[in-house]
C-alpha cells in the first residue's frame, strides 16, 4: 500500500514538474518574441540612417575575456561608438559599465579605448554603477536626465535595452555594433534568452529598481 502511493506521488511530482517546465518555457518564448517585435523598428546598423542624438549610452563589456583574449563585444562596441561621434550622429558618450570590484573597471576601460580612437575626454561620461542593463538605462533617465538616447552594443543587448527603455516612455534608439561569430558566443545566445525573461519579470512583477541611484549628474550638450 505504501509503495502503491509513493509511486502515485512521485508520478504526481512528475506531472507538475512537466507543467511547470512547460510554463516556464512558453514564458521564455513569449518574452523573447515580445521584446524582439516590439522594438526592431528602433535599431540600426547603417551610421548614415540613425536619427541624431545628442547623447548616446555605450553599454559595457569587459576588455578581456576570461581566457585574457580581446573581447570583440567590447571592441565592436568602441568601434561603433567613435564611428557615431566622428560622423555627428552623437555628440557625447555615456560608459556605463561595472565596477564591483578596484580590479575591475568597464567604464574606465572603455573611456580609455575610446580617446585612443580619437573621441574627447570632455565628451565622455562615466557611469561605475552599470551593473546590469536595467541599472545602466534606469540611471541614464533618472540620475543623468537623459530621455533621448542612442543605446550602442550588439543587436541582442540593444533588443533588452531598447525595451526597457520603452517601458520607462524613453525616447530610445539602438545602434547594433558589429556581431561577433556565433561559435563565439553560444553561451551568451543562449543566456540572453533568460535575460530577456527577466527584463519582462523585473519591470512588470517585481518593478526592480537599480543597485545605485545617487546623486544627478548634469551632461552639457
Amino acid at each position: 500500500m505504501f509503495q502503491k502511493l509513493k509511486s502515485i506521488s512521485i508520478k504526481k511530482c512528475l506531472k507538475w514538474i512537466s507543467i511547470s517546465v512547460f510554463f516556464l518555457l512558453i514564458c521564455i518564448i513569449v518574452s523573447n518574441y515580445w521584446i524582439i517585435n516590439s522594438t526592431k523598428s528602433k535599431l540600426y546598423t547603417d551610421i548614415e540612417n540613425i536619427p541624431t542624438n545628442d547623447v548616446a549610452i555605450l553599454l559595457g563589456a569587459s576588455k578581456k575575456t576570461a581566457r585574457g583574449n580581446d573581447n570583440l563585444y567590447f571592441n565592436y562596441r568602441i568601434e561603433s561608438a567613435a564611428n557615431l561621434y566622428k560622423a555627428g550622429k552623437i555628440k557625447h558618450i555615456i560608459v556605463s559599465g561595472d565596477n564591483h570590484k578596484k580590479e575591475y573597471d568597464e567604464a574606465t576601460d572603455m573611456r580609455d579605448a575610446l580617446i585612443s580612437l580619437g573621441v574627447p575626454d570632455s565628451c565622455i561620461t562615466l557611469d561605475y554603477a552599470g551593473f546590469r542593463t536595467l541599472d545602466s538605462m534606469i540611471r541614464c533617465l533618472k540620475v543623468f536626465k537623459q530621455k533621448n538616447i542612442t543605446v550602442i552594443s550588439q543587436e541582442f543587448h540593444n533588443q533588452r535595452a531598447v525595451f526597457i527603455g520603452n517601458y520607462y516612455e524613453m525616447d530610445v534608439i539602438g545602434f547594433n555594433a558589429k556581431d561577433v561569430p556565433s561559435q563565439y558566443s553560444l553561451k551568451t545566445r543562449v543566456r540572453e534568452y533568460f535575460a530577456k525573461f527577466k527584463a519582462v519579470i523585473d519591470l512588470y512583477i517585481i518593478h526592480k529598481q537599480p543597485k545605485f541611484l545617487g546623486e544627478e549628474v548634469r551632461i552639457n550638450v
